[in-house]
């Protein structure tokens, strides 16, 4: 019989069908009855966090203060885990020229996350190549095809590539605008400490209402790797290495 695990799940943030999210990552915790979850907008209640088994987070544009980011260190530190998706690690500025950037506001959140966001092209199509197929967390996949938001990132410390892509070209309307590299990871493991995270980049979503401020109906709701079984497959695997099965 398995023992309870609580995790504490941080799910909110700008431009995103965070509820659509939220939801998803719920269900596919609900399939461990023994997970007992926790759901905040943010960091805030340390104590909460520093008691939990396991991290889990879809955000964008949420930082935690420099005393949140000291305790989500001293966690990972001590042996726990963290599953970040997507924009966990975005720090976003609409400059008056109309760019948008990603500044460097909070660089010992992104050494324990391993990256920062930087920028994205537009949504579109993009080969996700396995790197290492041993690792259980994607053994048995094969590479695919995904239309999604591409995040482009600067590396904070050394990570563990697990899958990747390439791109060169144009991030249209961020600062950091002009890139050509063959690797940028997609799904990767940073160790910390005597813990761990995995971050997995893809999964962006938007609905009708996720940017009042800028389009008050946004006419093409976006799913991306959602659509996807495989990253279902990915989220479910990233659960089980959170509660530590491998």
């Amino acid at each position: 019989m398995a023992s309870r695990k609580t995790v504490y799940f941080v799910a909110s943030g700008k431009y995103h069908d965070i509820d659509f999210a939220r939801l998803e990552v719920l269900k596919l915790l609900a399939e461990h009855d023994y997970i007992r979850t926790i759901v905040a907008p943010d960091y805030a209640d340390t104590a909460a966090i520093a008691a939990s088994d396991f991290l889990i987070s879809y955000t964008c544009d949420v930082v935690p203060t420099a005393e949140q980011t000291q305790v989500l260190r001293d966690y990972v530190a001590s042996g726990k885990r963290w599953f970040a998706l997507h924009g966990t690690n975005s720090i976003l500025r609409f400059l008056a020229n109309g760019l948008v950037d990603a500044p460097e506001e909070n660089n010992p959140f992104m050494e324990l996350l391993g990256t920062q966001f930087k920028a994205h092209p537009p949504i579109g199509p993009f080969k996700v190549e396995v790197v290492d197929k041993a690792h259980p967390l994607t053994q048995g996949i094969d590479d695919f095809e995904v239309v999604d938001e591409l995040y482009l990132s600067k590396p904070f410390g050394p990570i563990r590539t697990l899958m990747k892509t390439r791109f060169k070209g144009e991030a249209t309307g961020f600062v950091d605008a002009q890139w050509d590299t063959d690797d940028v990871p997609l799904f990767y493991l940073r160790d910390f400490g005597q813990g761990a995270v995995l971050y997995i980049t893809l999964g962006h979503c938007r609905g009708h209402y996720d940017l009042p401020t800028l389009v008050p109906y946004y006419p093409h709701p976006e799913r991306c790797a959602w659509n996807y079984p495989v990253y279902y497959d990915l989220l479910r695997r990233g659960i089980r290495w959170a509660l530590q099965e491998f």
